[in-house]
């Protein structure tokens, strides 16, 4: 685990090289057919040499929820473990992990006309409004959110209004979704001014390798649009107005770089309270050495026989 561009991937990739594990993906945007360079996704040529699971898997219109994953995920991880490998979750949607490990909420699925009546209230009223309405029926829920937070302000009032109850409550009572041992490593930058560095060069280079031509092909896809849920990614969401020429290319570059740091940050507040987590500094030289030893370590305690 760990934030934006903290090199998740390029060490997940060493440990592959072992022959010992099957990787599987925990990233609520690489899930999506399409949306490739914006993400981050691993090239064809890596995931030709490096297969991972639950990588492009759904259209862009479609909704893909932390239940989803962990249905899909569980799925996975029983086939790799029936192979005699390793599952190995890499990635930095911490919602998901946190779902797959510690149980979700039976929540009603996705409505979406609700959503869209939601979303015209909300061009006419402005979120901080539905904020406040959300204040009413989910007062726990409201507190942890800010009065911008599109997305999850949306589904908080999506939930109270289907199923007649907070979502706060009805999170509390949570199943555990998978009996397993987890071996929780996340990667973390010793400076975060760094990581800050890393970010903008990686947008830099989604830039160069064509980011604004992808978007831009996902907005002629008939059922595609700037509600659409695979593009309220970071990124996609910043750039749609460049490309419908309301803002300029430097806008949307630095919006994107103020809210990939965000996420970064959110990721990150997260982590610091994520029991039994083994730290290393992703920042660090030794990093790929640093999480194998501790693989390792594991390994031999896991599998040590009785």
């Amino acid at each position: 685990m760990g934030p934006t561009a903290a090199g998740k991937t390029e060490i997940a990739l060493e440990l592959y090289k072992s022959g010992k594990f099957e990787l599987i993906s925990v990233d609520s945007a690489q899930v999506y057919r399409e949306l490739d360079i914006g993400t981050a996704k691993p090239s064809p040529g890596i995931l030709d040499s490096f297969p991972h699971r639950l990588i492009s898997i759904c259209e862009p219109w479609e909704n893909y929820s932390a239940g989803s994953f962990c249905r899909d995920a569980i799925t996975a991880m029983q086939e790799i473990a029936a192979n005699g490998n390793i599952p190995l979750l890499v990635g930095g949607t911490m919602l998901y992990f946190q779902a797959l490990q510690n149980g979700i909420a039976d929540l009603p699925e996705a409505d979406p006309e609700l959503r869209a009546q939601l979303d015209e209230k909300a061009s006419r009223d402005g979120w901080p409004a539905l904020h406040q309405e959300l204040e009413e029926l989910d007062p726990v829920t409201a507190a942890r959110l800010q009065p911008t937070d599109a997305q999850r302000i949306q589904r908080a009032l999506e939930v109270c209004l289907v199923a007649g109850e907070p979502m706060s409550e009805l999170q509390r009572n949570t199943e555990q979704a998978l009996e397993a041992s987890f071996l929780n490593i996340a990667l973390l930058p010793s400076e975060r001014s760094e990581l800050h560095t890393r970010i903008e060069m990686r947008l830099q280079a989604m830039l160069e390798n064509g980011f604004v031509n992808e978007l831009r092909a996902l907005s002629e896809l008939p059922r595609v649009s700037q509600d659409t849920p695979a593009l309220r990614a970071v990124g996609y969401r910043q750039f749609w107005p460049y490309i419908t020429g309301d803002i300029s290319l430097e806008e949307a570059t630095e919006k994107t770089v103020v809210a990939t740091r965000r996420l970064a940050k959110r990721q990150l507040t997260w982590l610091r309270s994520w029991p039994d987590l083994h730290v290393v500094d992703c920042l660090s030289d030794s990093a790929a050495q640093d999480v194998r030893q501790i693989v390792d370590s594991w390994l031999g305690l896991v599998q040590r026989p009785e």
